[in-house]
């Protein structure tokens, strides 16, 4: 999904941004212009951000395994 029309920036590249070490948006800003033209992304692009950095602290965590044995 494109989520900003004037730079073309793509929900994906967000992803890959974060994936790099994005954490804000003026860092997305700076990296990929998202909301430097009209503004209208930004509300997006921040959703977008929000939901990629809370994905990654999921995937962070490690599994948690129950050593107790049924009797």
């Amino acid at each position: 999904m494109i989520v900003c029309v004037c730079q073309n920036v793509s929900e994906s590249k967000i992803r890959q941004a974060v994936n790099s070490g994005i954490t804000t948006m003026p860092a997305l800003r700076t990296e990929l212009g998202v909301g430097t033209c009209c503004g209208k992304c930004h509300s997006c692009a921040k959703t977008v951000l929000r939901e990629c950095l809370e994905e990654g602290v999921r995937e962070a965590q490690p599994l948690m395994f129950s050593t107790a044995i049924a009797a």
